[in-house]
């Protein structure tokens, strides 16, 4: 593929604006990323006010965040194939303009299915949007930069949701509900206004969009969509009466998966197998064979490497422990502790700050120990911070729950910068797409599933204690407990990859 010429092209860009421009595009896709994140994690301090607004059970409004999950899990396997096909500019406005359009739209929905539509929306451009900037660090950056870059665009990143949470207990308590979807407009407009003038129309590589691009593989679009569907309405139908539903729709899950990867594997070997058999057979007349129309949705060649194959596994378990928390955080200190959500966003500010500051300090540091050691002691800060959370006494005061948040945060920012460089340091710069979405991919799998589970759990915790309750609240706080003690569990189980992950080789060179 030829390098991409224009006066947008990477080439071109880099002339004008030297070494900082790297820079500059990390910042325009990081505020990107910061309206991403915000429209993922936002809506829930909101959940309880829908829910009493559309007159909806938990099962139902919960889809608010569930249908944002699976859209963005499944778009980001997308992301390699639009930057190539499209370029980086013209998906990452796409993207914004989703974004914004999705924000305006829930926040005047009178309907529902508006506001679902609406959440799907966001959640497809989240999803496409997020595996960019790991994309450009690790090509962009030489090896001794790429911890900094993280711990600049991670800082950044965590600000949304450490400042949405606070502004948006405010605006629901003021205005309502409706004010959540209006809070990522600006930053989708900020966004927009920094892409026209910092990143590059070409693709990754610095190579021209759409040139030699395959088709993209819509068979393997579709299992995944619809496994990642079966897999979530088999979850929440684990939570009603139909449990013979539930377990057929999580083996048809199952099954469409195994289908996943045996059509991703028969895509890869005309590269493969067959081509060396052709050529062992035919000699230098294989080079006449015609290419291959379409490529592999995922990649499985990336699971060749060990490292990226652990970290792809903690960052499917982590997906449940972060994405779990974070829905069940804010309701514990509404149902459970009724507290106010604007209390909620206040209290929770501080900790988010020093997330921030957590990031930035690691990413500096990260040369210091191996990617897979900060990871490793995240986790179990992380872990330690759920499996104390029963200790918690809402007679006794909150200082203790605001100390365990606080480790939570900290452990979050030892993994945060850590894991896609652990996992993706040394793979060839030609798999770095395929790999920033894979390991994005199996993360939202985990935290799309997560945010189900912990619902599932919580139900049926409280429905085993619903008629056993000594006293008001009594039996929410027990519930709300063990499912804090399961994801302590889930994320424990995160170390034994951790461990394995190992330090991957550096790379030095940029493009």
């Amino acid at each position: 593929m030829s390098l991409a010429q224009g006066p947008h092209s990477l080439q071109a860009l880099q002339v004008r604006y030297g070494e900082r421009h790297r820079w500059l595009l990390l910042l325009s896709v990081m505020l990107g990323s910061m309206a991403a994140v915000m429209s993922s994690t936002i809506m829930n301090v909101a959940i309880p006010d829908m829910s009493a607004h559309f007159t909806l059970g938990q099962s139902r409004v919960q889809w608010v965040t569930s249908g944002f999950m699976v859209a963005m899990t499944v778009s980001m396997l997308t992301t390699p194939w639009l930057l190539s096909r499209y370029g980086y500019r013209r998906v990452y406005e796409v993207c914004m303009w989703l974004l914004l359009g999705g924000g305006v739209v829930g926040g005047l929905a009178n309907d529902f299915p508006w506001v679902l539509a609406a959440r799907v929306a966001e959640g497809l451009a989240a999803g496409v949007v997020q595996p960019i900037p790991a994309i450009i660090i690790l090509r962009a950056f030489a090896s001794h930069e790429q911890g900094r870059a993280s711990g600049f665009f991670g800082m950044g990143v965590v600000l949304a949701p450490a400042i949405g949470p606070s502004i948006g207990g405010v605006l629901v308590d003021v205005f309502g509900w409706r004010s959540i979807f209006f809070m990522v407009v600006p930053l989708a407009m900020v966004a927009l206004w920094l892409s026209r003038r910092y990143v590059p129309t070409s693709a990754p590589g610095g190579v021209q969009a759409d040139a030699g691009s395959p088709g993209l593989d819509w068979v393997g679009l579709a299992l995944a969509s619809a496994s990642t569907l079966m897999l979530l309405n088999g979850l929440v139908q684990l939570r009603g009466d139909d449990h013979t539903l539930a377990v057929a729709l999580l083996a048809l899950a199952g099954v469409g998966m195994a289908l996943f990867v045996a059509w991703q594997r028969h895509l890869l070997q005309p590269r493969g197998r067959k081509r060396r058999a052709a050529l062992h057979r035919n000699g230098p007349a294989v080079r006449q064979v015609r290419p291959v129309p379409r490529g592999p949705l995922m990649n499985l060649q990336v699971f060749g490497h060990r490292h990226f194959a652990m970290g792809a596994l903690v960052s499917f378990t982590y997906g449940i422990a972060l994405f779990g928390s974070t829905y069940l955080l804010p309701v514990y200190m509404q149902m459970g502790l009724g507290l106010s959500p604007s209390y909620i966003g206040a209290a929770l500010l501080p900790a988010g700050i020093l997330l921030a500051v957590t990031i930035a300090a690691v990413g500096r540091w990260s040369h210091r120990m191996p990617p897979a050691h900060w990871v490793s002691w995240g986790l179990a800060l992380l872990a330690l911070s759920f499996a104390l959370m029963p200790w918690v006494r809402p007679a006794a005061g909150l200082a203790l729950l605001w100390v365990l948040v606080i480790l939570g945060r900290i452990g979050l920012g030892f993994i945060l910068p850590s894991l896609n460089l652990g996992a993706m340091r040394g793979l060839p710069k030609d798999l770095i797409p395929q790999a920033s979405s894979v390991i994005g991919f199996v993360r939202m799998l985990g935290g799309a599933a997560g945010v189900s589970i912990c619902a599932i759990v919580l139900e049926w915790r409280l429905a085993v204690y619903a008629l056993s309750a000594t006293g008001p609240g009594s039996a929410d706080l027990r519930a709300f407990n063990e499912t804090f003690v399961f994801l302590a569990s889930m994320t424990a189980l995160a170390l034994l990859a951790a461990w394995k992950m190992g330090e991957a080789p550096t790379m030095d060179k940029k493009d």
